[in-house]
């Protein structure tokens, strides 16, 4: 229309679509609170897709539909890039609290290893940040995030739930499980950028 003159209707006949649908003026709302949250929420979790933010986002009041939110992540330009070759993911920006008592800071991660036939297996490691004690080394050929969860609830029979837990980004650690199993027990939890182990 701008470039040729054409009007309006011969414009959207050559386009394919009706002159009613480029008249139209959409009445959605303009959600800037909530697109302002979403942007703090994704800041502080570089590595959550829209999936686990609106699980954030319900905990906090929130009554939004998933496809709407999609559509607000999409639009905010949110997604996360997909892991290629070296891993870019940042971890949380506050800044870490040296622990002054045991019990204050656990730390997670897993290693593995193969048997001499080939099978695959992982261990969990808990340890105790301020007193380097090991609380519990969980061997498996397979451990979910509800597994973790069930691993840490049962030390903290013994020990009480720490302030905080750090661990890296994998997706055991990032489940829903372990979003539930943070919020239920009030755990602060810090994710360490890959490569960062210190």
């Amino acid at each position: 229309m701008k470039e040729k003159s054409y009007s309006q209707r011969r414009a959207c006949a050559l386009a394919g679509i009706d002159p009613r649908v480029y008249r139209r003026r959409s009445a959605r709302p303009a959600d800037a609170e909530l697109r302002k949250r979403l942007k703090d929420l994704s800041s502080e979790r570089r590595r959550f897709g829209y999936r686990r933010l609106h699980i954030l986002l319900k905990r906090e009041g929130w009554e939004v539909n998933w496809k709407k939110l999609y559509r607000i992540y999409r639009e905010e330009g949110l997604t996360v890039r997909k892991r290629g070759g070296w891993k870019r993911a940042i971890g949380t920006k506050a800044p870490m609290a040296i622990p002054q008592g045991p019990n204050q800071r656990w730390s997670l991660d897993f290693v593995s290893d193969a048997l001499s036939d080939g099978r695959r297996f992982r261990v969990l490691c808990v340890i105790d940040d301020f007193s380097r004690e090991c609380l519990a080394a969980v061997v498996d050929t397979s451990l979910s995030g509800d597994r973790v969860a069930r691993e840490l609830d049962r030390i903290a029979e013994m020990r009480g739930y720490p302030c905080m837990v750090v661990s890296a980004n994998g997706t055991e650690l990032t489940s829903n499980a372990m979003l539930k199993w943070q919020e239920d027990r009030h755990v602060d939890w810090h994710y360490i950028a890959p490569g960062k182990p210190m």
